[in-house]
């Protein structure tokens, strides 16, 4: 669902929560990425659970975030209602240096983390064929 109306409400809230470099950065990331943990959060950024869970409160409170929980995870996404007009704030910031360093640096956890998996299901494998 897309915001069909924007009202002065919903935008100081969301201006609100853009105020601060740091939400900006957590948002950036669940932008460019569609969903995150907080954990993965917490490690890209070098924040502390407590300042990225208060981040992430403030950030849901304003209205501009969703999550779900998957067993003890808990995943963090924008809101459909509000995707355009964080689209358009991040037209204007995407080329920050210190957004872009984000990124890289959440790229490079995420390929380990595919070589960490692929690791762990390669070892299952020979696990399997030693038992039969």
């Amino acid at each position: 669902m897309r915001l069909k109306s924007f009202n002065l409400t919903l935008g100081s809230q969301i201006f609100k929560a853009c105020a601060d470099e740091s939400r900006l950065r957590i948002l950036y990331l669940i932008f460019e990425n569609g969903e995150m943990c907080i954990s993965d959060i917490e490690k890209i950024l070098d924040f502390s659970q407590a300042k990225t869970s208060r981040h992430l409160i403030y950030l849901k409170n304003a209205g501009i975030l969703t999550q779900r929980r998957y067993n003890h995870w808990v995943f963090y996404q924008l809101k459909d209602e509000v995707e355009d007009i964080i689209n358009q704030v991040f037209q204007f910031l995407k080329k920050d240096n210190q957004l872009q360093k984000d990124l890289q640096v959440y790229q490079t956890l995420f390929s380990n983390r595919e070589l960490a998996l692929n690791k762990i299901q390669v070892q299952q494998w020979l696990k399997q064929k030693t038992t039969q």
